[in-house]
């Protein structure tokens, strides 16, 4: 019926009520097999693995027990497949045993009927009889100690009974009877039988027989107890045989690890020796490489000054290039020199040139025109021009004032939708909080909603928005907890693919809406008819959702026809059900549902106080964020319209500029020609002035080049010296290279012959290695024969029953002198004395201590008569004593109980007694209690019984 389910019982008396199928055995069940019950207690079933529900591989029962200093919790997880139960106590791992005596220490009995009656127990109960029905109310509301005085009461009489058979025959003092031992005695057994013979008449004349017979079998037994001395000599030898083996075997085992400790120190001396003769060759072999490093060092120092000479080659061979680079870069100077010359040559014929030219163009040009009309109307147009720039930009400061106000109110708007955004995310805060599994299902949707054909809406908790915050109670006592955080689809093949996620195990909750939408289903009745029974509002009204998850609310739930009324409405709770018929009903704290009776036809009603909200008690304004966000898109095409007459503003402002630019510019050429006279008169002064210069800097060609002969003579002196000191090092090289190749010679024939001592030295590590893994071989078997030893001298101890550090005792030493020595003839001796002790079959000690013991038979049997007398009258006395501790209890126990029973059946109607039945009072396993019940006025008191009465009065019973 249900996944999960948690009960809280109160005080007194508590009631599971419901429909059939509904799950209330359910409950019982668990409680039974979570205190340690067995499934045959129920009666429903022979496996526990068969009380989970379909579907579910196991199932889990937790019960809290009030226990004084602190509760404990006893927990039980059931595995279907092999109906195992695994038992944890205050959550940590116990076992059965352990659970069952944490149970049995607070008296809960749920085998006992009279404290545990499942639903299918009840005809076990009326098959209980008297007897079995006291022992069961003793166990289950008496004290702990009536039912142990019960028991005690039982074993007494039963014993008292036994005592008083026993005294029946034996009635007179022990003084006039005497015991005659009759030994029947076969090759095989002996058997004794006692006989108390009376009266006393009769006792001299049976006394003188029995006696006479008792001798003549003693005689015979004396044969007996000699093969039974004789074969116990054989028993000795045997174990004295068994215990030498194991010390024959110790000392051969002994006498091996000797012989390989010898073998193993002759081995080790060889190997010694050939160490020895293979030091010399070791020796040489270092010596030739020492030697052979030695040449190799030389070699490499030798390589290190060829590297060093080569490297100062080098070093002089690249001064020679740059010498020769020093003398290119004097003819490149001396080549600039005469091109500078050139150069300040051809700027002299230009500059003449370009005199001759202004000179020509002065006295060509006219004297000075008359352009100022021409200056004042574009003075004129700039003016007008600037006017309408200080408009434009007057214009454009007003809009964008107007901008930064717009702006600012849309910042405002912005942070207000944040802080009602912040509700969200606290009302999603509150779902991670109580539902991590549905959070992580509502991220991983967010990410993934394309992947769907319809909408999908969030869990009802954040999409659910209360009109008034207020009356979020009344909406989340009428939506289960479980549909509260379910996802809602549009479409069952959506629903059924987020079930189906392959890469998360979530368990959450989804719903599908329906096909058709009841989203905007009319109510039974307008409001308006019930305001006169202080009803204000539909539940649909209350609140804001999205169309699907309002379609199934209305669908589901039906909350566009489940009122919500006030104090009012509650005072006259009474006259609003009869009259209005309705269903389900809210007042300002309670919630009522009304039934109507399939049996009766009455009118049924139940109410339950309202739950303090907990999902929607923070719900969003929608009004004020729908008139926010419509203020928000006023903004935005406000904002669009200033922009774009700002745009056209700016458009018309560079227009203007580039105006005012060509206006500057006409005005620049009119005064430039005014001032042309003047400019030319002016460069041509300026030009006489840099030809004066360009002639004072003339270059003298021939001195230049005298002076770059004399740098190059000097630079190739120096060359000449560098040559001469590179054929130096060059022949130093050629002779390093020479001795470099005869220490090569060297070290090759050194090499050759250090590998020859090697392979030599290789040959002989050979039998070095077999001589060492010989001594290994025999030092592995000297340490398993040593092991042996050890361990055949432990069972040799343990044999001989010595410790480990007792030596051998000299009785044993003796007794082993006589035996033989080797394992062979130990084992034939052994089997030859086991041969001759099976011989001696049919021998028992008991003959022996028989024999011995008859003479003490008379007087252990007058003790035995007397000590049965002082038992007998203790278990009397102690009888009187139990009785009146446990009868008197009882009997007002079951008073009280009778009391109650008969004042319950007169409430019906009906009669019902209990008393206590006795049929003997000395006969205490036959006390009982007796229910008699009368259901109908024309019958008479009937003993309850499986039989008699129906099976609906032995259930009230």
């Amino acid at each position: 019926t249900y996944d999960v389910c948690e009960v809280h019982p109160g005080p007194n008396l508590n009631m599971i009520v419901g429909a059939n199928g509904t799950g209330k055995s359910s409950i019982v069940c668990a409680i039974c097999l979570g205190l340690a019950g067995k499934p045959s207690f129920i009666g429903r079933a022979d496996k526990v693995g068969l009380f989970v529900k379909q579907g579910c591989l196991k199932g889990l029962v937790e019960i809290e027990l009030s226990k004084t200093p602190d509760n404990i919790i006893i927990t039980r997880e059931i595995q279907v497949l092999n109906n195992a139960s695994a038992w944890f106590i205050n959550r940590k791992p116990a076992t059965l045993k352990t659970v069952e005596e944490q149970i049995a220490a607070l008296n809960i009995q749920v085998d006992n009927l009279c404290q545990f009656l499942p639903q299918d127990k009840v005809g076990e109960f009326a098959k209980l009889s008297k007897i079995e029905l006291l022992e069961a109310t003793e166990k289950s509301i008496g004290p702990p100690e009536m039912y142990q005085f019960h028991c005690e009461l039982k074993n007494f009489r039963e014993k008292e009974r036994e005592l008083e058979v026993n005294m029946h025959s034996i009635e007179i003092e022990s003084s006039d009877y005497r015991e005659i031992s009759v030994i029947k005695c076969s090759i095989r057994s002996y058997r004794i039988r006692r006989w108390y013979l009376f009266p006393k008449s009769n006792l001299c004349r049976d006394k003188a027989n029995s006696l006479e017979k008792m001798r003549q079998r003693i005689e015979r037994y004396k044969q007996d107890v000699e093969r039974y001395h004789e074969r116990k000599r054989h028993l000795d030898l045997i174990e004295m045989l068994e215990r030498k083996r194991p010390w024959v075997e110790y000392e051969n085992v002994r006498q091996q690890h000797e012989e390989v400790k010898q073998s193993r120190d002759q081995a080790k001396e060889e190997l010694k020796s050939l160490k020895e003769l293979q030091s010399p060759v070791t020796k040489k072999i270092q010596e030739t490489e020492e030697y052979f490093k030695s040449l190799d060092t030389k070699i490499r120092d030798k390589a290190a000054e060829i590297k060093d000479t080569s490297q100062k080659c080098k070093q002089k061979q690249e001064t020679l290039e740059m010498k020769d680079k020093q003398i290119e870069e004097i003819h490149q100077a001396l080549r600039m020199k005469k091109d500078e010359e050139m150069d300040r040559q051809r700027k002299i014929h230009n500059t003449h040139k370009l005199i001759e030219d202004w000179k020509n163009e002065l006295n060509t040009m006219e004297d000075s025109e008359n352009l100022q009309p021409q200056t004042d109307a574009v003075n004129n147009e700039l003016k007008k021009l600037q006017e309408e720039r200080a408009n434009i930009d007057s214009d454009v400061s007003d809009l964008t004032t107007e901008k930064l106000n717009q702006e600012r109110e849309k910042k405002r708007i912005i942070d207000r939708l944040g802080q009602l955004n912040n509700i969200m995310n606290m009302k999603e805060e509150n779902l991670k909080g109580r539902f991590r599994d549905t959070h992580s299902a509502l991220m991983w949707l967010r990410k993934n909603k394309d992947k769907f054909k319809k909408k999908v809406c969030e869990p009802m908790m954040l999409e659910i928005n209360m009109k008034d915050n207020r009356h979020a109670k009344y909406v989340e006592n009428h939506i289960s907890a479980n549909d509260m955080r379910a996802f809602v689809f549009e479409s069952q093949e959506d629903m059924e693919m987020f079930l189906m996620r392959d890469h998360q195990k979530l368990r959450v909750n989804a719903v599908c809406a329906p096909a058709e939408s009841c989203a905007e289903s009319l109510p039974s009745r307008p409001i308006e008819e019930l305001h006169r029974y202080g009803f204000f509002s539909y539940l649909r009204e209350l609140f804001d959702a999205p169309r699907p998850v309002m379609s199934y609310l209305c669908s589901q739930y039906r909350v566009h026809d489940v009122p919500v009324g006030t104090e009012k409405t509650r005072n006259m709770i009474e006259r609003v059900i009869q009259e209005t018929k309705l269903k389900q009903i809210y007042t300002a704290e309670e919630r009522y549902v009304v039934k109507v009776s399939a049996y009766t036809n009455l009118t049924l009603s139940t109410n339950t106080s309202l739950r303090v909200a907990q999902f929607l008690s923070s719900s969003v304004d929608t009004d004020e964020r729908r008139q926010l966000e419509n203020q928000q898109q006023d903004i935005n095409n406000t904002l669009k319209s200033l922009d774009m007459r700002l745009t056209t503003l700016f458009e018309r402002q560079k227009h203007l500029e580039r105006r005012d630019n060509e206006l500057r510019q006409q005005k620049k050429e009119l005064v430039e020609r005014a001032n042309r006279r003047r400019q030319l008169e002016s460069k041509i002064g300026v030009k006489y002035d840099s030809l004066k210069q360009l002639e004072q800097d003339a270059i003298n060609l021939e001195k230049e080049s005298q002076q770059a002969n004399v740098k190059i003579k000097e630079i190739n002196t120096q060359k000449a010296r560098l040559v001469t000191e590179l054929m130096h090092l060059i022949k130093n090289c050629i002779s390093l290279n020479v001795l470099k190749a005869d220490l090569v010679l060297q070290s090759t024939t050194v090499a050759a012959e250090k590998n020859r001592l090697e392979s030599e030295y290789k040959a002989a590590s050979v039998q070095l290695r077999a001589a060492e893994q010989r001594f290994r071989d025999l030092d592995d078997r000297k340490r398993v024969l040593t092991e042996n030893c050890k361990e055949l001298l432990k069972k040799a101890r343990q044999v001989c029953k010595l410790s480990p550090d007792q030596h051998l005792p000299k009785e044993f030493q003796t007794a082993f002198q006589a035996l033989p020595t080797t394992l062979e003839e130990i084992d034939a001796f052994l089997n030859e004395e086991k041969t001759r002790a099976s011989c001696f079959t049919g021998l028992n000690a008991s003959v022996v201590e028989e024999y011995n013991k008859q003479t003490q038979e008379i007087q252990q049997l007058t003790e035995y008569l007397e000590e049965k007398k002082n038992e007998l009258e203790n278990y009397k006395q102690n009888i009187s004593q139990v009785k009146e501790r446990w009868l008197n209890p009882l009997k007002k126990l079951i008073e009280q109980i009778n009391e109650k029973f008969s004042n319950f059946f007169s409430s019906m109607q009906c009669v019902g007694e209990v008393d206590l039945h006795v049929e003997n009072e000395e006969e205490y396993d036959k006390y009982g209690i007796r229910i008699r019940v009368k259901f109908h006025s024309s019958t008479k008191l009937h003993e309850l019984t499986p039989y008699h009465q129906s099976g609906g009065e032995k259930s009230v019973s």
